[in-house]
């Protein structure tokens, strides 16, 4: 079992905030705990003194776990509440364009997370309950979370696309670099210049930069910096972005990052999404290892359970097709004339296939099989299979992966600015009220 200061680094990714109120709710309810006032509005929605005061907990273990150090309570109130907002403007548009998360994916999510910390659910529930972290609230910052990582996807799927020939280019460049498989662990300040500022306000913020560099050159710890400045969406980790292949940090970035020794910093860096610094906390070689996997060439026949087909029909009619099959007529013709797969137009060839390409059940049968051998019917979650396997071989797929992951690292780094732009975008066009000023 995992020691309970490991047990709740694995789960930082998660920033526990108490449930929504709306401002209508409020505006009903009795004021009989005067701590519990609104601290700002985001469009319909209330955040309260508490809800605030509950982040602000649990940001500070969390840099504590990681040895930051903590800024004034006035810079992680704001820092806190900004991050808070940043939130709810995401789940609030989540809910507009209609995206959620079924109980069975979160459930399958929470189990996950307690096998990951090698706990079972009742072991995980009992160390939530002594930490005195509710398991429903758990259960509802696990969903948002899961909401808010599709809503950036879907969003990312939509404007960010990677050809191949970005991808030869890129492995082209990384050849060439002597620092091209290394990776980096960095720490970052950015100072956002949204798109529609003018020249005056980019120079105030530009400024801002300065003043932010001139803290740094003083001295002053970098979380801390990065606390006051930083609008980027890892300040609330301290600025920290966790090793990383240089080349994900597109090539303006990385030229100047190779030169670095680790703990020197960069000079103020301008990019379309504003000004950054950057000191670099570590380095160390990627590796590329060989990878060589079993693949094998199989084709089906499949008879899908739906509602037009029971499961007892499909299973007649699977078991009608291989007696078929045993008599001795053609899987090809046999899969042409009743697979319904895709793939029935080849003879129900489904190619090379490598370890994951298919669901358990299928895969289970067919690395049972010798070359040539028909297999029983075999259900899956698609419907009644037939499985014959064609040949099998070893491959060498070091190649395939070395762009799968280069074309990982283009999509991150197009990713990491669409994401910034959509969030300030959602920002701007919230309506945001704070009242921390307001407190008595």
């Amino acid at each position: 079992m995992l020691q309970r200061k490991d047990f709740w680094i694995v789960l930082i990714l998660f920033v526990f905030l108490p449930a929504q109120i709306t401002a209508q709710e409020l505006a009903f309810a009795p004021v009989a705990i005067p701590i519990n006032h609104i601290v700002a509005v985001v469009n319909e929605d209330a955040i309260t003194r508490y809800e605030l005061d509950e982040a602000i907990k649990t940001a500070i273990g969390r840099m504590q776990q990681q040895g930051m150090q903590i800024p004034d309570q006035h810079t992680l109130e704001e820092q806190v509440l900004e991050s808070i907002i940043t939130k709810r403007i995401q789940i609030q548009h989540a809910q507009e364009v209609g995206l959620s998360v079924a109980e069975t994916e979160l459930d399958e999510t929470i189990n996950r997370i307690a096998v990951d910390n090698q706990l079972t659910l009742p072991e995980f529930h009992a160390v939530l309950e002594n930490d005195g972290i509710s398991y429903n609230k758990f259960r509802e910052e696990i969903r948002e979370e899961m909401i808010i990582a599709r809503l950036k996807e879907r969003e990312v799927n939509h404007q960010v696309n990677v050809t191949e020939g970005e991808v030869d280019n890129f492995l082209q460049t990384q050849k060439a670099s002597a620092e091209g498989d290394d990776e980096y662990r960095l720490g970052h300040i950015l100072i956002l210049v949204p798109e529609n500022m003018n020249s005056d306000q980019i120079q105030q913020r530009a400024e801002r930069a300065e003043m932010a560099l001139t803290k740094l050159r003083e001295g002053v710890e970098f979380s801390q910096v990065v606390a006051e400045f930083s609008d980027a969406a890892d300040a609330k980790n301290g600025g920290i972005i966790e090793w990383r292949p240089i080349s994900q940090m597109g090539p303006d970035f990385a030229q100047m990052l190779e030169t670095l020794q680790p703990g020197e910093m960069t000079s103020i860096v301008q990019s379309p999404n504003g000004f950054h610094i950057f000191k670099l906390l570590g380095r160390r070689t990627q590796e590329t290892p060989t990878v060589i996997i079993d693949q094998t060439h199989a084709r089906h026949i499949l008879i899908k359970i739906n509602e037009l087909i029971s499961e007892s029909d499909g299973k007649m009619k699977i078991l009608a097709l291989k007696e078929r099959l045993d008599r001795g007529e053609s899987f090809e013709e046999v899969a042409k004339l009743y697979s319904e797969d895709a793939s029935a137009s080849s003879g129900g060839d489904l190619g090379w296939l490598s370890p994951g390409d298919t669901v358990p059940d299928f895969e289970r049968v067919m690395n049972a099989l010798l070359p040539g051998e028909i297999s029983d019917p075999v259900r899956s979650q698609f419907g009644w299979h037939i499985i014959q396997v064609m040949e099998r071989r070893t491959q060498d797929i070091s190649l395939d992966r070395h762009r799968q992951s280069a074309r990982q690292a283009i999509r991150t780094r197009k990713s990491d600015v669409v994401i910034q732009d959509w969030l300030q975008q959602l920002r701007d066009q919230a309506y945001v009220e704070y009242r921390l000023d307001q407190e008595l």
